[in-house]
Parts: C-alpha cells; sequence; structure tokens
C-alpha cells in the first residue's frame, strides 16, 4: 500500500479552521468570483481541506482581488481591495504564522491592527503627550497602502518569517492583480491593497522599519503615536518639530513613499498655559478632532484644554448614518422596533466618540430625538401638525423607560 506524499510545507490545519472563523466573525462582501461566506459553508470541509491542500503543497494562486473604490470625505476616492472569501481564508493563514514572530518586535507606540491595542489607546497617549509637549507633527502619508515598495517589504518578510511558504505566498499576493469594476485586470508592482487579510501585518512590518525603529533611533527623545499609517510626533519646540518633519520626509522618499504636502503639518497645541498663537493649532487623529476647549478643573473653575473630541468629519458620517435609517418614514414600525434596529450603531459611536468629552455628541443625540419626533408625527395623527406634542410624548416615554434608547441613558431625552 502506498504511504502518502509528504507535502512540501508543513501548514496545521487548526490554523486554517481557525482563520475561518476568523473571518466568518469579520463578514465581508464577496470577491470576484461572487461567493459569500455562507455559499463557502455549504460545502465547508471540502472547502477548507482544498485551501490547506493547495497551500501546504506550494500550488496556491491567488485569484484577482475586486476594486472598490469608496468616496473619500474630502474628495477623491479610496480604493478597497475585496478578495475571495477562499483567499481571504489562506491570506489569515499567513497572517497568523507571520504575526507571531514580528508582534513581540514592534514598537509599542504602533497600534494599528494589533492585539490589545486599540484606536482609543492611541488617542488616549497622545491627548497626555499633547499636555506635556507643546508642539506635533500631523502626517499624512500619500497613499500609503498603494504606493508600498514590494522589494523593501518583501526583504523585511524574509527576515522575520521563517516559514518559506509564507514568503512564497506573500510574493504572490502582493502582484495578484486587481479587478476593476468593467472587468479589465490591473497589474500592480506596488502597494498592498486595503481590504486584504494580509495588508495590516504587512504595513506595520514595512512601517516599523521605514518609520519607527528609524524615528527611535534618529530622534530617541521624541515621542509618537501610529495606527496603520496614521501617525502623530510630539516635539518640545517649533524648531525641532520642522526638524524632524523634514527629515521624516526625506526618509518616507528613501523608503519609496511620500508625506502629504498640504495634510502634514505642525500643529501648536495651545493652552491656558501655552501662550501666542500659530497658523494651525488643531488637528485629526483617528476620528478626534484636537484643539483647544473650555475644560473645569476639580475647583470648578474654567480653563483652556489642549483636548480631544469626535470629529466635525466624524459627526458627518454619523449624520449621513442616520439619515440612511429613515426613521422618520417608518411609521408603520413600532418604538421598540426603531430602538432595536439602531441601539447597537448608537452604542458603537457612544462606546468610542465618547470616550473622551462626550458632551460632544449631545448635538447629534438631539438630531438623532429630532428624527423620532418625525417619525411620531407621522405615526399618529394627532401630533401630525404639532411637533410639541409628539416631542412630549416622547419624553414621556422615556421618562418611564429612559433604556429604551441608548442615548437616552445618558439623559439625552427629547
Amino acid at each position: 500500500m502506498n504511504e502518502p506524499r509528504p507535502k512540501p510545507f508543513e501548514i496545521s490545519k487548526k490554523v486554517v479552521y481557525a482563520a475561518y472563523l476568523r473571518v466568518k466573525g469579520n463578514q465581508g462582501a464577496a470577491g470576484v468570483d461572487g461567493q459569500t461566506i455562507e455559499d463557502f459553508e455549504r460545502d465547508l470541509s471540502g472547502n477548507l481541506y482544498r485551501i490547506w491542500n493547495r497551500m501546504s503543497s506550494g500550488s496556491y494562486f491567488p485569484p484577482p482581488v475586486r476594486a472598490v473604490e469608496i468616496p473619500k470625505s474630502g474628495g477623491g476616492v479610496r480604493v478597497l481591495g475585496v478578495p475571495t472569501v477562499g483567499d481571504r481564508i489562506a491570506q489569515t493563514v499567513a497572517s497568523m504564522y507571520l504575526e507571531r514572530r514580528v508582534e513581540p518586535l514592534f514598537h509599542p507606540d504602533s497600534y494599528g491592527y494589533r492585539p490589545k491595542r486599540s484606536a482609543l489607546d492611541a488617542v488616549r497617549a497622545c491627548r497626555s503627550r499633547c499636555w506635556k509637549y507643546d508642539w506635533v507633527v500631523d502626517l499624512d502619508v500619500r497613499k500609503f497602502f498603494d504606493t508600498i515598495d514590494h522589494e523593501l517589504l518583501l526583504r523585511a518578510v524574509v527576515k522575520h518569517a521563517t516559514e518559506a511558504w509564507v514568503v512564497l505566498y506573500v510574493r504572490r499576493w502582493l502582484v495578484a492583480p486587481l479587478q476593476r469594476p468593467d472587468g479589465a485586470l490591473e497589474a500592480r508592482d506596488r502597494g498592498s491593497p486595503q481590504g486584504s487579510a494580509i495588508s495590516p501585518v504587512l504595513a506595520n512590518l514595512f512601517l516599523h522599519y521605514a518609520f519607527d525603529t528609524w524615528i527611535s533611533r534618529t530622534f530617541p527623545g521624541v515621542r509618537f503615536e501610529r495606527y496603520a499609517d496614521d501617525a502623530v510626533v510630539h516635539c518640545v519646540s517649533e524648531r525641532q518639530a520642522q526638524q524632524v518633519r523634514d527629515a521624516i520626509a526625506a526618509r518616507m522618499v528613501e523608503c519609496g513613499l511620500e508625506l502629504h504636502p498640504d495634510k502634514t503639518k505642525i500643529v501648536y497645541c495651545k493652552d491656558a498655559n501655552r501662550t501666542g498663537s500659530y497658523e494651525h493649532e488643531k488637528f485629526d487623529f483617528l476620528g478626534y478632532t484636537f484643539r483647544p476647549r473650555l475644560a473645569r478643573n476639580k475647583d470648578g473653575e474654567y480653563f483652556a484644554s489642549f483636548s480631544p473630541a469626535i470629529s466635525d468629519a466624524a459627526a458627518k458620517r454619523v449624520r449621513k448614518q442616520m439619515r440612511s435609517w429613515w426613521l422618520p418614514r417608518r411609521s408603520d414600525r413600532s418604538l421598540s422596533y426603531l430602538a432595536q434596529m439602531i441601539n447597537e450603531v448608537v452604542r458603537g459611536w457612544i462606546g468610542y466618540y465618547g470616550m473622551f468629552r462626550r458632551s460632544a455628541l449631545y448635538p447629534l443625540f438631539r438630531h438623532l430625538n429630532e428624527k423620532l419626533v418625525r417619525w411620531a408625527q407621522g405615526k399618529y395623527k394627532r401630533m401630525r401638525y404639532s411637533p410639541k406634542r409628539a416631542r412630549q410624548f416622547l419624553k414621556e416615554i422615556a421618562s418611564r423607560d429612559s433604556g429604551l434608547f441608548v442615548h437616552w441613558q445618558f439623559g439625552a431625552w427629547p
């Protein structure tokens, strides 16, 4: 009886299954083959076996990545790459192997896509350092994910990946073509599409060498927070900030990248103890705007503090999602149905944007309440021409059941 031939690469079937669970948990759209996660699960064991078998034998070749254009708030579009479900699982397998090699090496001030670290951790660290340091360099790398240098990235992967198959498949994923909406295939010799499962760890690995270790070595006293390609650097003086900005710009060019000339800026962290003025006295970071704000100390006295609150861009996105619910037109639905429909999303907003200066969310809560008022006017004839009566109706419900809507629990009654 013939023994089964050993595979060239040893890949754990348990890791393949764990990768599937991670992809399932993240959901996501279908790739170029149109296959959803539900479709994939109709023959789950067979599909997972095929991925494991092909990866273990070295015969796995990624299909094209579906290109999806997402409008940017400031104009233009951002191109996201959507791999197939099977390819997302394969990428996750490789990222899990690579991640456990490089994660212990990453800088403590790198926060993006890392276990036990979050964007709020980065915002919290940034707030603390803005109180300590007077100046900030707000960095914006132009089209980072589209312009990553493949040769430099692979050099880093080879250095840390002890499994040869990880290097093999990273090479293949980097050059897998993008399929445009019209079906045209676009070859790639730079970049790693946002939206792919392997991109986060590859981006962190690239910037670990291009930025984190470099700035720690070149400017050992300078602190920073980085979340993927979004970074803030703290400086003690305007002169140091200019020096650091210019050095970073030169470093990015060395690594095949470019700082955005209009979006990268030096910011003065003005507060009650920092006199004078400067061209830029605010910046955005991870959905928060840092700027001088009125605060109150433990003695009840007011003073100017440089601190974060939800940014205008983030608030605009929140209002856009509220409009997409069409609450005033759902008069055929009950109030409890509306609460069940929106509470999870609103709870997420409060959990993230309400972590710092929650009071900045109250205009959004009022906006949401007005939509509920208009719902009540459409629901009940006696309130149709009386928003005052509809508002009083909702206030009475809120007084009896303040937990019906998440935002009501924070005193944001109609």
